[in-house]
This record gives C-alpha cells, sequence and structure tokens, in this order.
C-alpha cells in the first residue's frame, strides 16, 4: 500500500469515527397523552391535527365536546371571562418542532398546554410548559400559572354556520397560517409562524 492510499484509509476512517462519535438527534414524541379516563367510550372523543408551517410538523391534541342543545361558549358550560381547557379532559396539548410565534407569543421547539379565555369579541391565548395535569379548569392552580409562556388577545367573530362538535384545524391565507377553533357559531382564528433564530 502506497502512502497515498494509506492516507485515505486513514481519513476515511478517522471520519467514520466522527459520525460514529455524534449523538443521533432525538425525535420529538408528539403522542397525545391521556390520563385517568380511558379513551374509548368518552363523551367528548380525544382528537389531534396534524399540520404543517413552513414544512415544520405542528400537533394539537385535544377533546372534543358536543354541544348537545346546550349553550357551551358564553353559557355556564364556557362562561366568557373564564379560563378554559380548550376542549375537554386533559388540556389541549400543542407539539411544535421549531421555535414558533403563537399569536405572536414567542414559543420555543417543545409541548406546551393550550389554553383560552373566551370572551364576547376576542379570545385571550395562553401558551403553558405544564402539560402533565389533568385539564379542568380547577387545576389550574397557582403552580401551573407560575409555567405560563405568556398570554396574547385575538379577535373572535360569529358564523351563519353552526359547528356542534369543538373542532380545531388549520388553515394557510398566503402566506400567513392559522390555528382555527370552531364551535357553535363562534370562530377564532390563531396565527402561528416560524420564528427566524438567526
Amino acid at each position: 500500500m502506497n502512502n497515498t492510499v494509506a492516507f485515505v484509509a486513514v481519513m476515511i476512517v478517522s471520519s467514520l469515527a466522527v459520525v460514529a462519535a455524534e449523538p443521533a438527534v432525538a425525535q420529538m414524541d408528539m403522542s397525545c397523552p391521556h390520563r385517568m379516563v380511558p379513551v374509548e367510550g368518552r363523551a367528548s372523543p380525544l382528537d389531534s391535527v396534524m399540520f404543517q408551517v413552513d414544512g415544520h410538523d405542528m400537533k394539537i391534541c385535544y377533546g372534543r365536546p358536543s354541544a348537545r342543545g346546550r349553550t357551551m361558549i358564553g353559557g355556564s358550560f364556557v362562561p366568557y371571562g373564564r379560563i378554559w381547557r380548550t376542549g375537554a379532559n386533559e388540556p389541549t396539548i400543542l407539539h411544535v418542532t421549531v421555535p414558533v410565534a403563537i399569536a405572536g407569543i414567542e414559543v420555543p421547539a417543545g409541548t406546551y398546554s393550550l389554553y383560552t379565555v373566551p370572551g364576547e369579541n376576542e379570545w385571550q391565548i395562553i401558551v403553558n410548559r405544564a402539560i402533565d395535569q389533568w385539564g379542568h379548569e380547577g387545576s389550574y392552580t397557582d403552580e401551573i400559572v407560575a409555567q405560563e409562556v405568556a398570554r396574547a388577545r385575538v379577535p373572535s367573530v360569529r358564523t351563519a354556520d353552526h359547528a356542534e362538535t369543538f373542532t380545531i384545524s388549520a388553515e394557510r391565507d398566503g402566506d400567513a397560517a392559522h390555528i382555527v377553533m370552531a364551535w357553535e357559531t363562534t370562530r377564532v382564528r390563531i396565527p402561528i409562524a416560524v420564528r427566524d433564530e438567526q
């Protein structure tokens, strides 16, 4: 073996050693957590919506209550001006794989709970780092409040269409992406955008 071939062989082996030493990039767990209540047979089924923002995966997990002839938003079940788990059972969970801005709130990549405070003309959006608590509003203790990333406000609108079951979806309008919440005749659009960290 001449010196050139030996040098190339050493370089290849060295490169492989460096590659092997690099830790594997961990994949984010984007499963929908469920606790306390079995998933099967729930009156408000556990559901999720997977979507992309600028080519990056996002996922929302949430319980889907139905009105069943009751007034929900603005009624005694989801009163105006009080914190809501934004669904049923567990808190609504948001997985973001890159840093994003949600209604202007700067959110690093990770998993968060998403609470809201419904209002007649606008909703308060709350992004929280706590994800292990039961969703009921009574579980939103001072300890959970202390883990809030931030709050922001977005407008709500009335629609002619009636959504019997609470639904979260994603919409794109040109370059803008939105998380859309619809229930009864209320519709709320929450802007979400990938943040440039450079």
